[in-house]
């Protein structure tokens, strides 16, 4: 089977076309470069083609190929997105729509990234996928429309589709080195260093932290089965941990005592997301999640090695 991965160069892009690899698909990979590292893909044999979704003409011919399509390509990072939402809304919004259009014309099943981010800040704890939305950035407003394309061509279409809100997905291959980096790799490379490791606000902000090895099962098996939901469906396990209980397991794994600097908390951040997970485990009843520390562990004991 030829699975077309969009932004497959990628963190969580880059993992799981390793693993449709193993399980014996052929893998192309569409990808910009603007995050995602050819490095990342090193020795993995596949089809990378540089460009972006935004490009029709590109996503067209190569879904022309594709038995399936993970559409994982996205501007990420809300800050990113309030600098630059005009930016966010062509890669994440029409880029979508361009990946949907061309799946269309050929029946091609689409498993497409969406985001925790829609839910806002809202109280509720865990959140459910029929909680109203209510997105806090540009960023969160483009993977809500994104998602709701995609479930809007499973319905006008009869478009084979599935959309899965990602929550804070870390693991081996998230870089560091760039603005907008997610927390759990910033806070590994600064321990390493020996930096003090910057908080945004007062550290009892609250993520739900998914190892990326968890969430390349959930989309290899999506893949493999064609599967299908009308709805949104949480990619993540319910736990709950806040970033200065994140800051104690990292000082753990990596032996030694870490600093931490408080700073203003950031325009568009959330204070808390945990997960509901019913319909994740109805859809994916016997994956069981890697354990944060374990996952902490083969992070840190990845960027040792890199």
């Amino acid at each position: 089977m030829r699975v077309l991965v969009t932004g497959g160069a990628g963190f969580i892009g880059a993992n799981l076309s390793r693993r449709l690899i193993d399980d014996g698909h052929e893998v192309v990979v569409l990808d910009d470069l603007s995050t995602g590292r050819t490095g990342n893909l090193e020795g993995a044999d596949l089809d990378l083609v540089e460009g972006s979704v935004t490009d029709a003409h590109t996503v067209g011919r190569l879904v022309g190929g594709a038995d399936r399509i993970v559409h994982l390509a996205a501007r990420a990072s809300v800050p990113r997105s309030i600098a630059e939402p005009l930016a966010a809304h062509e890669v994440n919004v029409t880029g979508t729509v361009h990946v949907l259009e061309a799946a269309r014309a050929r029946s091609v099943p689409v498993v497409v990234a969406s985001s925790s981010s829609v839910y806002g800040d809202t109280a509720v704890s865990p959140k459910h996928e029929d909680l109203p939305v209510a997105p806090r950035s540009p960023y969160a407003a483009s993977k809500l429309a994104a998602e709701g394309y995609t479930l809007a061509y499973g319905v006008a279409y009869a478009l084979p589709v599935m959309a899965l809100r990602f929550f804070n997905v870390y693991g081996p291959l998230q870089a560091a080195d760039h603005p907008y980096a997610a927390v759990v790799p910033r806070f590994v490379d600064a321990a390493l260093a020996g930096r003090a490791l910057e908080v945004h606000g007062d550290g009892s902000q609250s993520r739900d932290f998914t190892f990326v090895g968890d969430v390349v099962e959930v989309l290899a098996r999506a893949v493999a089965e064609a599967m299908t939901a009308p709805g949104p469906i949480n990619l993540a396990f319910g736990t709950r941990t806040d970033l200065l209980d994140l800051v104690s397991r990292i000082e753990r794994v990596v032996g030694v005592p870490i600093a931490v600097e408080h700073t203003d908390s950031r325009p568009g951040d959330v204070a808390h997301s945990t997960a509901a997970g019913e319909r994740l485990r109805a859809a994916f009843p016997d994956i069981i999640p890697v354990d944060l520390d374990d996952g902490l562990a083969a992070t840190v004991a990845w960027f040792r090695s890199a």
